[in-house]
Formats: structure tokens, C-alpha cells, sequence
């Protein structure tokens, strides 16, 4: 039965994601007043990449978190952007296309059957996907197994702050307004329903460290971005 619900589930994130593709990147910077590009920016430079590193991009959507990796390392490195969902990938292929980076890989597969050998990468990035995950240990089991010994992780993600009264202002943002806003700008009545929901049964940071850690990360830390509303998770293979 449980096998049943998480097929259905997998399903429906895909179908939802790829009917809001075209409207995702104008929905990111409209609900995250811009702030996303600053987010994904500021991971880039937590990770401290050699220009000729590796680069896994796990649930690229777009694309604009592997883009930023590929603008930063050259084309010394080399990027690999994977999501599940093809209408994304394909607007993040183009989008590297017009930017000229033609050292990122686009992969259609998912993130929790990654295709790939182990210790491949020197680095691992996920920006807003981790919570859109069914099975989040799983996912860092994988992220571990293909990243080489030192390799890093780095997870991007949307919290709840954890003090008011920033939590409260954050609750009727994400609750009342961000879904009338996604609906109208998306035409998409469940998709914005769906993401503050997402963010109010995402696990706490603690409990992502945990997942880390159990999957054999060390160095595990976590920091608040913009009063908490992001929160970044780094590790380390030994």
C-alpha cells in the first residue's frame, strides 16, 4: 500500500511541476522578491569549488542553481543538472544554451535512483527540492555514495523561521497570500496550494542534519539565510 501512495505521489509532483514549467521562473522571483538568485549565490560560495571540480545539481528544476555553478567554475568543470521532470530540464537546457555554458550535462532521471557511479563528484547542490522527496535518507544515501571521498554537499531549502514574530509574518505570507498570488500567476490551482504545505511538514533542521549524519556525512552543519525563511545544510564525505 505505501508503494502505491509514494508511485502516486511521485506522479503527481512531476505532472504538477511540468504544468507550472513555464511560469516557474517568473513565479520564483515574483514570490521570492528576487531573493532566490541571492540564495543560490550564497551557496555557491559556502561550497569554495576548485574551478576544475565536478558537480552534481540534484533536482535542477530550471536549472538556475547549476547555471550559477557552471557561470562560477568555467569551463575547467563540468556541472550535471538532473530533475525527474522533463518540461523543466528542457527550459534549464535552453536557458544554458543562450548563456553559452556548454560544460553542464542535463539528465532526466530521479534522485533517489540516481544513474550514476560512485565516487564521481566533488560536489553535490539541491535547491528547493529536498522537501519534494519521499524518501530524504534515501537521498543522501545516494548523494553519498556518488560524491568522492571530501566531496561536499550542500542542500538549499525553504523553512519556517524559528522565532516570532518572523514566524507568524512568515505563516500568512506562505498560507494566505503566496497561493493567491502562484494561482493567479501560474493558472495552476493546486501547485501553490501544494508548496506552503510543503514547507509546514518539511522536517526540522535538526532532524536533516540527522539524515546526514546517517548516511555518513560528517563536518554537518546548518545555516538561516534572510531570518530563516532558507536554511542550508552542508556535509562532507570522509
Amino acid at each position: 500500500m505505501w508503494a502505491r501512495q509514494d508511485a502516486v505521489r511521485r506522479a503527481y509532483v512531476r505532472e504538477m511541476f511540468g504544468r507550472v514549467a513555464p511560469r516557474y521562473d517568473l513565479l520564483n522571483g515574483v514570490l521570492s522578491l528576487q531573493l532566490h538568485h541571492y540564495w543560490r549565490r550564497r551557496v555557491v560560495r559556502m561550497l569554495r569549488l576548485a574551478p576544475d571540480s565536478r558537480v552534481l545539481d540534484l533536482c535542477t528544476g530550471t536549472g538556475d542553481l547549476a547555471i550559477e555553478l557552471a557561470r562560477m567554475l568555467g569551463p575547467a568543470g563540468e556541472v550535471v543538472a538532473l530533475d525527474f521532470c522533463e518540461p523543466m530540464l528542457r527550459m534549464g537546457r535552453e536557458k544554458a544554451r543562450r548563456r553559452g555554458l556548454n560544460h553542464t550535462v542535463w539528465l532526466h532521471a530521479d534522485a533517489l535512483q540516481l544513474p550514476l557511479a560512485p565516487d564521481q563528484f566533488d560536489a553535490a547542490t539541491m535547491a528547493f527540492g529536498l522537501r519534494n522527496l519521499i524518501d530524504k535518507p534515501a537521498a543522501f544515501r545516494e548523494i553519498h555514495r556518488v560524491l568522492k571521498p571530501g566531496g561536499k554537499v550542500a542542500v538549499l531549502e525553504l523553512t519556517r523561521p524559528q522565532r516570532a514574530p518572523m514566524r507568524w509574518l512568515y505563516d500568512l505570507y506562505a498560507l494566505q497570500i503566496l497561493p493567491r498570488i502562484g494561482k493567479r500567476l501560474s493558472h495552476a490551482d493546486d501547485a501553490y496550494l501544494y508548496l506552503p504545505m510543503s514547507i509546514q511538514h518539511y522536517e526540522d533542521r535538526a532532524t536533516i542534519a540527522e539524515y546526514m549524519q546517517q548516511a555518513g556525512f560528517t563536518q554537518v552543519c546548518y545555516r538561516d539565510l534572510t531570518f530563516g525563511v532558507v536554511c542550508v545544510h552542508i556535509g562532507v564525505k570522509p
